[in-house]
């Protein structure tokens, strides 16, 4: 390989690829000017289908263009200026695709914010990005009151469950959240907005379409901030466009355009795996957007999908381990569905084992950051064939117009079968950090190519398999020790609910593995889990120390695990 350019012939993972995939999607993004004609290109093509359900209640394509259009002009009729930021706080909601889509038609930038988010982290968030218009669920009003002081808002919007699920039905569930299960701390925002107010404000006023270009940002999306504060990851039109594209191109024709396929969106839309897969690339295709809330009560989700028969469902381990310890989910009928994509963390192998047995199918994993809009990679897709596959454990190969490499510790490039650190180079790669000029060159270089900081290696036919992060990396005796093997490990054993492996220092090692186990089976003793492990590992790979917790590991709000908390 060369290390200032790949030629399209060496990229070997192409041979992969199913009949009609391209190997290049780039001529394609130049059919849309900006975003903004991709929405209303599908808003009408679709407009008589059904978007989203949130709580029994259905909003078709084209409510969703309608509402968009009125929360645009809202925003231009209070000065709003193309490039100003807008940021958006809300869980899985009908109000936040018409946010998203008024923002991107006033050619303003999404700002997306864990709703989840301290004040301290909000606080932040707003300064650095100079978000000056925020549209907050009134469940996290209370944090915004705090983290207001030194920000740029000066306009805020309240968004409350109850907004758009009809008068009556809309109040029972204000009534309930507010009053019976007290999930609205009490908040004062002066000068603050009612949703539905603004929607009203918006309908009666006139919306002037704004100019803009695929260069121009889009999106600020922040990293997770684990390792000290977030960082706006600039994201263009392009950037997202190009992904959208990639997406597609994976699945190709292999889904029915006439016959309308219904998803399931456990991962929030403001995260940027469910935003280009569940919100962009399933409007593409019309489908129907079955929005979670909240992932993590199983019992809801299984409540909310109890009369639903679904074809696609995306999430990472940790969802997917939730569901199949719920009964009746495991009962339910499967026949419809057709795909399972999981992203975001390492699958376990003994979660996707029990996830065929139970529903039939294998789930297919696939690889991104938020710095690459987010995906990398992706196992082939032939939904014809897909009960017949087998989970692999591989993130699957580069999508089309994706170009990878592997760094070695010395600064040369790996061979095939060498590990080394992936890098990325494609249109899905990110401008830079905003304002973060250090941090941009830190990672990506002046020919586009992005360091991930995950640690991989590429076989003959392309395919690639993720080691891990390189900084979660445990060093034993200067050898190298991977957590994900461990936990891969440790979560086959019948009496874990869940494992992570972190590194402890030692005076004589440098570092030992620890694991922190949430058990399944209460009389789970740590001598059983170490002799599981002799099994499959070799002696410094060996956990040193074993930690039973009784409550779930941290997590962060898409369900990869905290293992930086657990230090």
């Amino acid at each position: 390989m060369n290390a200032i350019s790949l030629e399209h012939t060496e990229r070997i993972w192409l041979n992969t690829y199913l009949p009609g995939v391209p190997a290049d999607i780039e001529a394609g993004i130049e059919d849309y000017p900006s975003l903004r004609e991709v929405f209303l290109e599908h808003l009408e093509k679709f407009r008589e289908r059904v978007a989203y359900v949130s709580i029994g209640t259905e909003m078709t394509y084209a409510d969703w263009r309608t509402q968009g259009i009125a929360f645009a002009a809202w925003l231009q009729d209070q000065g709003v200026k193309k490039g100003d930021r807008v940021a958006l706080m809300m869980p899985n909601c009908l109000q936040y695709p018409i946010c998203l889509l008024g923002t991107i038609l006033a050619g303003a930038v999404v700002v997306n914010v864990n709703p989840l988010y301290t004040a301290h982290e909000l606080k932040h968030l707003l300064k650095d990005s100079g978000a000056e218009t925020v549209v907050i669920f009134e469940n996290f009003a209370h944090t915004l009151e705090k983290a207001m002081v030194g920000s740029s808002v000066n306009r805020v919007v309240v968004a409350a469950i109850g907004d758009l699920l009809g008068t009556f039905k809309g109040a029972a569930m204000n009534f309930i959240l507010r009053s019976v299960q007290k999930q609205v701390p009490a908040f004062r925002l002066p000068g603050s907005l009612r949703f539905n107010q603004v929607l009203k404000q918006g309908r009666a006023m006139h919306h002037l379409p704004v100019s803009l270009h695929r260069d121009e940002l889009a999106f600020l999306q922040y990293t997770g901030g684990t390792t000290g504060d977030a960082k706006g990851v600039m994201l263009s039109h392009r950037n997202i466009i190009a992904n959208l594209l990639q997406a597609k191109a994976w699945v190709g024709d292999q889904l029915n355009l006439h016959k309308q396929e219904t998803n399931v969106t456990l991962l929030p839309l403001y995260h940027i795996f469910s935003l280009t897969v569940n919100c962009l690339m399933f409007m593409c295709l019309g489908g129907r957007n079955i929005l979670i809330a909240n992932p993590r009560d199983v019992k809801r989700v299984q409540m909310i999908l109890r009369k639903e028969r679904f074809n696609g469902i995306a999430g990472v381990n940790t969802l997917f381990n939730g569901l199949l310890e719920n009964k009746e989910f495991c009962a339910r009928d499967f026949s419809d569905l057709r795909l399972v994509i999981a992203g975001g963390m390492a699958t376990h192998t003994a979660v996707a084992k029990r996830w065929k047995e139970v529903t039939g199918l294998p789930i297919i994993e696939g690889y991104g950051l938020t710095e690459c809009s987010p995906v990398v990679s992706i196992s082939p897709i032939d939904i014809s064939r897909m009960r017949e596959m087998e989970f692999t454990g591989s993130i699957g190969v580069p999508l089309p117009s994706t170009w990878v490499r592997f760094l070695r510790e010395d600064g040369e490039l790996a061979d095939i079968g060498e590990q080394g650190e992936l890098q990325v180079r494609g249109p899905q790669v990110m401008q830079g950090y905003w304002q973060r000029p250090k941090e941009t060159a830190e990672v990506l270089d002046a020919e586009g190519w992005l360091s991930t900081g995950d640690i991989g290696v590429m076989d003959a036919r392309g395919y690639i398999r993720l080691v891990d992060r390189k900084k979660d990396m445990i060093l034993v005796s200067g050898f190298n020790v991977y957590p994900n093997e461990i936990e891969d490990v440790v979560a086959m054993h019948p009496g874990v609910a869940e494992v992570a492996a972190i590194g402890v220092e030692d005076a004589v090692t440098g570092e030992k593995v620890k694991i922190i186990v949430v058990r399944k089976d209460p009389s789970l003793t740590q001598e059983q889990i170490l002799a599981h492990c002799r099994e499959y590992l070799t002696g410094y790979k060996l956990p040193k120390y074993v930690e039973f917790r009784t409550m779930e590991l941290p997590k962060t709000t898409v369900g990869k695990v905290l293992r930086r908390a657990l230090r």
